[in-house]
């Protein structure tokens, strides 16, 4: 029996009424398939965990957590806690101390799913957007100079290596090649003179190695206009960190809101554990209510099933959230229904030993 063993960080506000059901719905599978278990461990890090150790994480999180094959991580951030410190001292020190320069979105609109888009039809959105993940924008480089004075300059620096770029644009073009999609690159080269143009450079390059892929270049403005105005362009997209983080929650808003929006941040070397969340963030003007939506958690519960080797029972769960969407007996009240949280849980579960 292989034992996948999984760091759980159910952090803030929703965080936990959502991770409480991905977790169940894993075991569930583990249950039916029975050459795999699950073995979870929770941690209790997030703001509340700031507000008493004046710190996001144990001193030696990173040690604790590099110990497990992945990370199931709920929802960061909290009133009484700036947003600077529950991202930067949690979530993206993850991401970086990991390598998890891979961050996978699929924006996807599933049967049954609402769409604020007219005459679109569900096939014209099935998007795979690879985002790089440890640096950019997001590489937290820059300086404060004289604050609080007259002259005072904030710089903040976009940083873009060679490797960082190469290694994710050469994961774009695999994953086109493998599900024989086309890609899309998504930049900002006409007036980032210096990164963007870059990007550019290396798209092209590699791209050489790739002469069966069909590729696309956007600018980010452009690409925001024809994701709305015509998304059946868009099959596997790459970008960088900060367009990725917009482009990515425009999609979640055109494939069903974010009650819906997945994510993993991958290290696909596995030299450390990766990570799979809901995107959706705490939503603390909803926590304890039992009104949040699992099903995003469910998604993200799919993309780890998926990276352990069990691509069948990943598509088992896509397949059953359809099937909630169409026949929307038991929603969350984002997807116009009245079910609570735990109860979508159990619906997905009652579903997956139904289809045994």
């Amino acid at each position: 029996m292989v034992t996948h063993k999984v760091a759980v960080i159910a952090g803030d506000g929703i965080g936990p009424e959502v991770l409480a059901e991905g977790k169940k719905v894993l075991e569930k599978v583990a249950e039916l398939d029975g050459t795999f278990q699950f073995d979870f461990t929770d941690f209790p890090w997030g703001c509340e965990y700031y507000l008493k150790n004046g710190r996001m994480m144990a001193e030696d999180g990173i040690e604790q957590l590099s110990k497990f094959d992945a990370i199931f991580l709920g929802a960061v951030g909290y009133p009484g806690v700036p947003d600077h410190i529950s991202l930067w001292d949690l979530l993206l020190i993850i991401r970086k101390k990991f390598d998890q320069y891979v961050n996978l979105r699929p924006v996807k609109l599933l049967k049954g799913a609402p769409c604020p888009l007219k005459d679109v039809k569900r096939e014209d959105i099935d998007m795979m957007f690879v985002r790089e993940n440890s640096e950019g924008e997001y590489a937290g480089s820059g300086s404060w100079l004289f604050p609080g004075k007259p002259n005072e300059v904030v710089i903040q620096d976009g940083v873009f290596s060679r490797v960082g770029c190469e290694r994710i644009i050469r994961y774009a073009y695999e994953l086109a090649r493998k599900e024989k999609k086309t890609l899309t690159s998504i930049s900002k080269g006409n007036a980032l003179n210096y990164s963007m143009v870059f990007w550019d450079q290396i798209f092209k390059e590699v791209g050489e190695e790739y002469p069966d892929v069909e590729t696309h270049s956007f600018l980010v403005d452009a690409a925001s206009m024809f994701m709305v105005k015509d998304p059946k362009r868009f099959q596997i997209v790459v970008t960088s960190n900060l367009f990725g983080d917009i482009l990515t929650d425009l999609g979640a808003a055109i494939s069903g809101g974010m009650g819906l929006a997945a994510g993993a941040n991958l290290n696909p070397e596995r030299k450390f554990p990766s990570m799979f969340e809901p995107i959706h963030g705490s939503a603390p003007d909803i926590a304890g209510q039992g009104k949040a939506n699992p099903l995003a958690t469910v998604w993200s519960a799919s993309q780890m099933l998926d990276f352990f080797g069990h691509p069948e029972w990943a598509a088992r769960l896509i397949d059953i959230i359809e099937e909630m969407l169409v026949e929307k007996a038991i929603l969350t009240p984002d997807l116009g229904g009245t079910a609570k949280t735990n109860q979508v849980g159990d619906e997905v579960v009652r579903k997956l030993a139904e289809k045994k």
